[in-house]
């Protein structure tokens, strides 16, 4: 399996700008430039799409390794915060909400444990993951 997604961008680094599309047209010419990554600008950016997809990721996830143990979740709620500092993206903080019925607090945490470390997108980042799992 394959996905892609393309990048086009005109003109200089702060003054420039460009637009992103997804493979599904999710994103279909999406707008980013120096100000929606540095600033408040209209737009998305990358640090911001690498939060979706690890909070998207690591949803998907720790549901698969619920099922795995027995259990099906009502909700997985995931909220991702990407640091980037001097050029680098230095750490991804997932905070996770989740409503599982029957499910003890151990099991709960040894499947958001196995979900942190082992979803395609923590495996991919090469920086500091954390994790605040609370099961509600």
């Amino acid at each position: 399996m394959k996905r892609t997604a393309t990048a086009i961008w005109k003109g200089s680094g702060k003054e420039g700008q460009g637009v992103l599309s997804t493979q599904s047209s999710v994103l279909n010419n999406t707008q980013y430039s120096f100000n929606s990554r540095f600033a408040e600008g209209i737009g998305t950016n990358p640090e911001e799409l690498v939060a979706a997809a690890h909070a998207g990721c690591f949803s998907m996830k720790l549901s698969f390794s619920l099922n795995e143990a027995g259990f099906t979740a009502e909700e997985i709620h995931t909220d991702c915060a990407i640091s980037f500092e001097n050029g680098a993206i230095v750490e991804s903080h997932l905070t996770l909400r989740a409503k599982v019925p029957g499910i003890d607090a151990g099991k709960f945490a040894e499947c958001a444990e196995d979900a942190e470390k082992n979803c395609p997108i923590s495996k991919l980042l090469n920086t500091k993951i954390t994790l605040d799992a609370q099961l509600v």
